[in-house]
């Protein structure tokens, strides 16, 4: 039998909040709780790569996704060690072969938009063409109670708010949810996971509290995951890419309301239809911009 291969690796996650004093409108005092966001740089073989925003919960795997999704290492077996320090906020990622092959992959930057300032390298514009999602159907039924499930979810925004949160999910479960002050790195972090385990991503749907822009569907392409999910909006460049890429997307996702912009014959509608009045107010309701 088969055993994964696990890196060395610290396991030094941190709380994602600390407690705060703040003053209300009416001059009381309240004990809040707010996101600690800290930098996390990441040294591959000691070369400097990246300073990450972070609340530094799942540091390891997220230096092992965006290692994965920035294509700088494509096989984990290539990988060492990871060591996180944050005395010196610093992840030291370790290769077996110190080759230096990989710095050609740090060549050119493209800075994408969004919380946390997002990064892909050129190079992975470029592989987009080897990358084709075999499509895969969901339930209208399933995604309804997906949302239910999901809603139970976001502990930190519940707690303090200014952060987002990103799951992988299988047909109406939860598998893994992850909140960061940047989609960027909740994406990566799962991508880690993901790349650690063994997890496939063939028949699995992906879910963000952000906007699905060109990177948001890059990332669940290289992972191969064939459905994108979001509460809020999408852009012209994410919508191209998911039409090219073959990713089922769709957005302003919430109670029993969603729009498909791409992949429409992938969704299997098992549901009855309100009444048509329903439908407009539900609709109406529902496709209110959401915070991204």
């Amino acid at each position: 039998m088969s055993t994964i291969y696990q890196p060395e690796m610290t396991h030094a996650g941190l709380d994602p909040t600390i407690a705060v004093t703040a003053v209300d409108e009416y001059r009381n005092q309240r004990e809040m709780s707010i996101a600690e966001e800290r930098p996390l740089t990441i040294y591959l073989d000691r070369h400097e790569v990246v300073t990450l925003m972070t609340l530094g919960t799942h540091p390891e795997l997220l230096c092992l996704g965006y290692l994965r999704n920035q294509g700088i290492v494509k096989d984990i077996h290539e990988i060492r060690s990871i060591h996180v320090d944050w005395e010196v906020n610093a992840a030291a990622v370790a290769t077996c072969s110190e080759s230096a092959a990989w710095r050609e992959q740090l060549g050119s930057r493209i800075v994408t938009t969004g919380c946390g300032q997002g990064t892909i390298f050129s190079n992975i514009m470029e592989q987009l063409s080897e990358i084709r999602i075999d499509p895969h159907r969901v339930r209208q039924s399933v995604i309804y109670q997906l949302l239910r499930e999901l809603g139970k979810q976001n502990d930190v925004y519940r707690n303090a708010g200014a952060v987002h949160g990103c799951a992988l999910c299988e047909n109406n479960e939860v598998l893994y949810f992850v909140e960061d002050v940047g989609r960027h790195n909740a994406v990566d972090a799962i991508a880690g996971k993901m790349w650690l385990e063994g997890i496939t991503g063939k028949d699995k749907i992906f879910y963000t509290t952000g906007r699905l822009t060109s990177e948001m569907v890059i990332k669940v392409a290289q992972m191969g995951i064939p459905i994108l999910l979001s509460r809020s909006g999408i852009t012209q460049m994410g919508l191209q890419l998911a039409r090219d890429l073959g990713v089922t997307m769709l957005s302003r996702a919430n109670g029993k309301h969603f729009l498909i912009y791409n992949g429409e014959g992938n969704i299997d509608f098992d549901e009855e239809l309100p009444p048509k009045l329903e439908v407009a107010h539900l609709a109406k309701q529902a496709d209110r911009p959401a915070a991204s």
